[in-house]
């Protein structure tokens, strides 16, 4: 006869059975035939139920999260950031609170910033949202010396960098993660099983819902983490993006440009006073349709034109929503795209996972085995290093590195600015931006993705290739992509003709006085499309020199011919830093 402690433990499991059924049918509803707002409140609750019985039950094995986030001279997205955590944190209290504190969910805020002001609004943000429940340590530049000094004997130069002392901020995303996950080995404890969860400053816990027209903390993350890491034995799971897009404007042009055009063809074929034609009508979202090459991802580009969802409450004439699309068109040197929002798609996170074949360096999550991976190359500074690093994940990991259907909010810009808060390579002066240094490093990131991609297909990195074998493939990809940037940018410069030509014609009616302001932010947009993508791109010159190249040749060569040694160098670092049991 079981005892009765058997018993209560029995009922225990079976009221969390009965409370997961319930879940799963507030799910359900919550998304059916779209999203249905008024039922998030009680989907949230539900989870906190669940966290009141799970926490009578006691003894508690769920993982525990260590979340990594960069931050570079950005303390308003970070802000923006831990305020989505808490929420989430609170909306659905994975894991509970003990003492004050959330108990499985803790924060690494590792500060890339250089900017003395910045870093100090850095800290006081820390200790505000610590102060409130997030278990928050502040991984500061001194004590990102301090660490790299312990390691001094240890030659990490090629995967974290050899910044001065003096100027230790700004390392870049790559970098910085690197040097993280090193103080992530030194401090390891027993107890729950931990995940590692790695996101950017300028992501939020929550997903853009077309259907609401807003972005809303509908998605457990943590307990669906959990979930898919106790159902599997995955290594590393990898999320993607909803909002803006995760690539940089040195691949959108062409694309926004046919839907500026189609914009500018629509209003010109309308009354200025009439409504804007309701944003229910925009395209259906294709995957990567913000990428002008789209195809080398195995996806088709759309053909048609996507609409421009004006943000202005509906009814709005055509007059004011021309002058709000006006208002946008500079976030898009920024990194957003006006035009091509992503859209979450609610399916089961559960049921939604697969093989994956690219990392979202600001939305991965892994265990902490899973350690032995740094982002590679990393001094080189390229735009691509998760995908890139998906590739090697891929070929050695196979069906241990997954994709599940768990998006994060990616807002790049400001709403007060229209602008980023921080961004390498993007320089702004006045209405001039430049962002020629992003577009080379989206080249040649572009670069070193595809030739991973192709040397994994002879059997790297479990196999050292010939020195010859990976400069020739270099080099072909390299022949091949420039071919495809010259074919990209021809196309280019020929939209940007039109445009010029749409735009100025004077019988249009934004050439009305009462249009001039925003006739004005077209011109701009124009120009600086013209400056970064046209007949005299900035871009462009970064990548067309031959000498640029050979410069470029020789320091990938060299990155690709040390992978295997910094392998060899991070597992002797984590060693040396990994406590002993």
């Amino acid at each position: 006869m079981p005892s009765p402690t058997t018993c209560r433990l029995a009922s225990a499991d079976e009221q969390i059975a009965a409370q997961h059924a319930a879940i799963n049918r507030f799910e359900s509803a919550l998304w059916d035939g779209g999203f249905n707002a008024s039922l998030l409140a009680s989907y949230q609750s539900a989870w906190r139920r669940l966290e009141t019985l799970v926490a009578a039950r006691g003894n508690d094995r769920r993982h525990r999260f260590v979340l990594i986030i960069p931050v570079a001279d950005s303390p308003a997205q970070l802000r923006r950031c831990l305020a989505s955590l808490l929420e989430l944190c609170r909306a659905f209290g994975y894991g509970g609170m003990r003492n004050g504190r959330f108990s499985k969910v803790s924060v690494i805020l590792a500060d890339d910033s250089e900017d003395t002001g910045l870093i100090a609004e850095n800290r006081a943000i820390a200790r505000e949202f610590d102060a409130q429940g997030l278990a928050i340590d502040y991984f500061g530049l001194a004590d990102q010396l301090a660490l790299m000094d312990t390691l001094a004997h240890a030659d990490l130069g090629s995967i974290v960098g050899t910044a001065p002392r003096d100027a230790f901020g700004h390392k870049g995303q790559a970098m910085m993660r690197n040097i993280a996950y090193l103080k992530l080995a030194q401090q390891q404890e027993t107890g729950a099983p931990l995940l590692v969860y790695t996101l950017d400053a300028d992501q939020q816990f929550k997903v853009k819902v077309e259907a609401a027209g807003s972005d809303v903390c509908a998605v457990n993350f943590f307990a669906q983490l959990d979930a898919i890491f106790s159902a599997t034995d995955a290594d590393v799971l990898t999320g993607k993006v909803v909002g803006d897009p995760p690539v940089s404007p040195a691949v959108m042009a062409g694309n926004f440009l046919d839907d500026v055009a189609g914009f500018l063809r629509e209003m010109a074929a309308n009354d200025p006073a009439q409504p804007y034609r309701p944003n229910a009508a925009n395209t259906p979202d294709a995957d990567a349709a913000y990428h002008d090459m789209a195809g080398l991802f195995g996806f088709d580009n759309p053909a048609d034109a996507y609409r421009y969802r004006c943000t202005l409450t509906d009814p709005a004439s055509n007059a004011a929503c021309f002058s709000d699309f006006a208002r946008r068109l500079k976030c898009f040197f920024h990194g957003e795209h006006p035009t091509r929002i992503t859209w979450y798609r609610h399916q089961p996170a559960l049921e939604s996972v697969q093989p994956a074949r690219t990392v979202y360096t600001g939305n991965y999550v892994f265990r902490p085995r899973a350690l032995s991976w740094f982002i590679p190359f990393a001094p080189l500074r390229l735009r691509m290093s998760g995908p890139t690093l998906g590739r090697l994940m891929k070929a050695e990991l196979g069906d241990k590195f997954i994709s599940a259907n768990l998006p994060m909010l990616h807002t790049r810009t400001l709403d007060a600015t229209g602008e980023a808060e921080f961004r390498p390579g993007v320089i702004t002066r006045a209405d001039t931006i430049d962002v020629a240094d992003e577009f080379e490093r989206q080249f040649y990131g572009d670069v070193m993705l595809f030739t991973v991609e192709r040397l994994t297909a002879l059997g790297f990195p479990q196999q050292a290739l010939s020195s010859e074998t990976v400069a020739a493939t270099l080099d072909a990809v390299h022949v091949n992509l420039a071919q495809q940037y010259r074919t990209r940018h021809a196309e280019i410069v020929k939209k940007l003709d039109a445009l010029t030509r749409m735009l100025n014609d004077p019988a249009r009616w934004w050439h009305a006085p009462a249009h001039a302001q925003a006739l004005a932010q077209f011109r701009v947009f124009r120009d600086n499309m013209q400056r970064n993508f046209g007949a005299d791109s900035l871009g462009h010159a970064r990548v067309a020199p031959e000498a640029d190249w050979r410069r470029w040749r020789r320091r990938q060569l060299a990155a690709l011919a040390r992978f295997h040694a910094d392998r060899r160098v991070w597992s002797q670092a984590l060693s040396a830093l990994t406590p002993r049991r």
